[in-house]
């Protein structure tokens, strides 16, 4: 009973210690013809490093013929790089002729960029569709391009340089710049190679991670007649104004009117107060002698004669409005 628990107990010690000490890949990697001591992967036990992550892709580079060590894959994983990612891209750079040192390629790695796929995009370039563009030509016409773009990756500047929406963003504007100068859309229209000889002479990759190869128009149509429709707006802004003057003027107009009719209400005022102080002078003007009794009844009759008068004209003035009167038939 002794004699097995002995052997079990050491059953669980050697299983213990290969688990911990990675002797299966050891004996893997000598196996490859790949130099990695047992002390080293026992540190990477300790520092936290899987061993697997580092001599696998160790490996991978030595049957590719990389001269790669292991403290520069250990420093790239424990800098937060891809080291698997990292010996892909530089085997592809290997294959394609492509110089791209680890050290490089590590730094893109590390700055974010997908290393592997740059290499890949060096050998094969990508063709980048911009969205719909549309630009107005100087006669008021709307032209919509859609442009395609051919770029290969500059492994020299992908580290700090502008990614795809800088690349579509500056085509945009050369697209833009270029319809906007010609004099009509038929000049566009007969000759698309224009943009994309003007657009392609601005050297547009400059300070991108990209090289731009060609650029291709793929797509132009008429749009809206721009011209014409500002115009009509700007019509219709006139009239709005215009009407709004003639509006204030009208109130004005009216204003003034209300102001004369109340001037001439103030003035008939006056006539009648006026009026009213006639009787009192007479009256004083009898008192002191200075009106006679006959001078004020002659005064009567020359007024009434005045109403009487006014009366009859304006009796004639109504007979002459309605025709002369036609004697009656018996």
């Amino acid at each position: 009973m002794a004699t097995l628990l002995l052997i079990f107990l050491v059953l669980i010690g050697v299983v213990v210690i290969f688990s911990f000490i990675p002797v299966g890949l050891w004996i893997s990697a000598l196996a490859a013809g790949v130099r990695v001591g047992i002390i080293t992967l026992i540190g990477m036990r300790f520092r936290r490093v899987p061993p697997a992550r580092i001599v696998n892709p160790l490996i991978k580079a030595d049957k590719a013929g990389l001269n790669i060590s292991v403290n520069q894959l250990e420093a790239h994983f424990l800098a937060g790089g891809n080291v698997d990612r990292v010996v892909n891209a530089l085997i592809a750079a290997e294959r394609a002729a492509i110089p791209l040192p680890f050290e490089r390629a590590a730094a893109i790695d590390l700055a974010g960029r997908e290393v592997f796929q740059a290499v890949q995009m060096s050998v094969n370039p990508k063709v980048i569709e911009t969205p719909l563009v549309s630009a107005v030509a100087k006669d008021g016409i709307e032209v919509k391009v859609i442009a395609r773009v051919t770029v290969r990756a500059n492994i020299d500047r992908l580290v700090g340089g502008a990614g795809e929406e800088t690349i579509l963003a500056r085509v945009g504007e050369g697209v833009v710049t270029t319809v906007g100068s010609a004099e009509s859309h038929k000049h566009v229209l007969e000759n698309p190679d224009l943009i994309s000889r003007t657009v392609l002479s601005k050297g547009l990759d400059a300070g991108t991670a990209f090289e731009i190869l060609s650029i291709d128009i793929a797509d132009v149509d008429v749009g809206r007649n721009i011209g014409a429709q500002l115009q009509t707006d700007q019509a219709e802004a006139d009239k709005q104004i215009a009407q709004a003057k003639a509006e204030e003027r009208r109130a004005m107009a009216v204003a003034r009117e209300q102001e004369m009719k109340a001037s001439v209400q103030e003035m008939r005022a006056k006539v009648v107060e006026a009026e009213a102080q006639v009787p009192l002078a007479m009256a004083d003007a009898l008192r002191e002698g200075k009106l006679g009794v006959m001078d004020y009844y002659n005064l009567q009759n020359i007024l009434a004669d005045t109403q009487m008068r006014d009366s009859l004209a304006k009796m004639g003035q109504g007979k002459g409005e309605s025709g002369p009167l036609m004697p009656d038939k018996k």
